[in-house]
């Protein structure tokens, strides 16, 4: 009983009616930004955290994760209607949902994504009530050392298990850490690549590096991409799916909530890689999976299911252990910490309110998605029609508006635009921007922790082998790093085996040289 006082009493907070509004606006604004292509929920809850600066904390968070959870609703809309995936976790949404669209059943692959993601996200809910708790219990054991440690899994975890190349998502992490140490030492007050500038002393603001690199970096990059949209179809038809299309999806809706529930706790798992696994595992397990790519109604129902049930179980790590599952994460982590919270295993019992009130906030959000996610769809296939070259302009301004209102710094608008030049050209030479922010946001604990360790351990490593919980986790990380190498020399003996393989076929002498070395002294002839 004692457990379910709290969990009621966070039910109590969500219908507060300014809470009740604040969750409409995030779940509003997150299918909106799923159906514009491009922007995403990272870029927009970036640009949006310096509307928070004057909202009570629970509001501020309930309507932010709304924006996280709504996006992957709204991704969907144009993954089926114009194979152009509005979230990257709807990619994989765009291959059979597009081809039910020309079927002329796009209404149908809207409504079961719809309802998978509803099914998928309270399942994870109901789980993350029990869950949560019992990983913060677990992690009121943690000191400096075990925050070390699990700092550091976050980091490598992110970039191996992330999209795209291992060793460019380790270099921009290793970028991400160093732009953590700019401005005054911590501990000593000293300078640190200020290169004298007064303006950096403070440090780069979080606000700014989330705004640059995924705001204004984001709008560049998909102001080039989306350049050649095409306008979407105009039949949806029904938006209620058959008996036999839920017939056929109630095990890919299943199957797709336990594999989002559990890729979604991992670091650098996230709503997209669980899509993806999804999407894999239905068709593996599928009696006749020539049907997918054709239109089968499980390869919508399966990954929309997985994404929305991981984009709900990466709150545990962040809630729970005080360590972003991905870059979205990230910047809601950054969020927390602009209200004066702090994540991590005391904010359950430092501050429940907050913590069951943004947990019980998602059953009220699922509800309100699928409840506007089917009527709406009309009126957000207009939305599509919109220009980019409308739209990015407008979002440039209220970006450098929310900048400036950060520390009324000019210095902080030129830095925006910096970082987002940067951002661009991260995106333009394939280097992905998410475990740059999320290393800067675990830049400043990794070196907290690491130096109160070492004075601890009066500066000696070993130390970290003295505790349990420590050594375990490095343990993992050592484990982690050896995977990687082991998957990197097998994927490059692959490589040079199949090149090999390859290149005596590519010299084999023609049948005419053949005859030319059998009988030299006849061609002298």
């Amino acid at each position: 009983m004692d457990f379910l006082s709290p969990v009621l009493a966070g039910f109590g907070v969500v219908f507060q009616p300014e809470n009740l509004l604040y969750c409409l606006l995030g779940v509003t604004l997150g299918m909106l930004v799923g159906v514009l292509p491009g922007l995403g929920p990272a870029a927009t809850i970036a640009i949006l955290l310096p509307v928070t600066y004057n909202i009570e904390p629970t509001s501020a968070i309930i309507m932010l994760a709304g924006i996280f959870y709504g996006a992957q609703y709204g991704g969907t809309i144009t993954s089926v209607l114009l194979r152009l995936p509005g979230e990257a976790s709807s990619v994989v949404t765009a291959i059979d949902g597009h081809e039910l669209a020309k079927q002329g059943r796009a209404g149908a692959a809207l409504g079961i994504a719809a309802i998978g993601s509803f099914v998928g996200a309270t399942i994870a809910i109901v789980a993350m009530t029990f869950v949560a708790p019992l990983v913060a219990g677990f992690a009121l054991d943690f000191g400096p050392a075990e925050y070390t440690m699990l700092a550091l899994l976050g980091v490598l975890l992110v970039t191996t298990l992330g999209s795209g190349s291992a060793a460019r998502s380790l270099l921009m992490a290793a970028v991400g850490l160093l732009l953590a140490t700019i401005g005054q030492d911590p501990l000593l007050g000293t300078a640190r690549f200020t290169f004298g500038s007064d303006e950096l002393l403070d440090g780069i603001d979080f606000v700014i590096v989330a705004m640059g690199v995924f705001g204004v970096g984001e709008i560049l990059y998909n102001l080039e991409s989306l350049r050649h949209r095409t306008p979407p179809p105009v039949k949806v038809g029904s938006v209620y799916p058959t008996r036999k299309d839920l017939a056929e999806s109630k095990g890919a809706v299943a199957r797709g909530s336990l594999t989002g529930f559990l890729l979604g706790i991992l670091p650098g798992g996230g709503a997209t890689m669980s899509s993806m696994v999804a999407y894999a595992v239905e068709k593996r397990s599928a009696k006749r999976p020539e049907r997918f790519g054709k239109g089968a109604i499980e390869g919508v129902a399966g990954p929309e299911t997985a994404n929305n049930a991981a984009a709900t179980s990466s709150f545990i790590p962040l809630l729970s252990l005080g360590i972003p599952a991905n870059a979205t994460m990230a910047i809601m982590f950054g969020a927390l910490l602009l209200q004066g919270v702090t994540p991590g295993p005391l904010l359950v019992d430092e501050e429940p309110e907050l913590f069951w009130g943004v947990v019980n906030s998602m059953y009220v959000g699922n509800l309100l998605l699928l409840a506007m996610s089917l009527p709406l769809i009309g009126i957000f296939v207009r939305i599509l029609r919109v220009q980019p070259a409308i739209l990015a302009p407008l979002t440039i301004l209220v970006t450098m508006i929310g900048v400036y209102t950060v520390r009324n710094n000019v210095f902080d608008m030129f830095l925006v635009i910096a970082l987002g030049v940067v951002g661009y050209l991260l995106k333009k030479t394939g280097f992905e921007p998410g475990p740059l922010v999320l290393a800067f946001v675990l830049g400043g604990i990794l070196e907290s922790a690491f130096r109160r360790s070492m004075r601890t351990f009066d500066g000696e490593l070993s130390g970290f082998l003295t505790q349990p919980i420590a050594a375990s986790l490095l343990g993992a990380i050592v484990v982690l790093i050896l995977l990687s190498l082991w998957r990197a020399i097998r994927t490059h003996r692959a490589a040079t085996k199949k090149e090999t393989d390859v290149t005596p076929a590519e010299h084999q002498p023609e049948d005419g040289d053949e005859q030319r070395d059998e009988h030299p002294a006849e061609h002298a002839r």
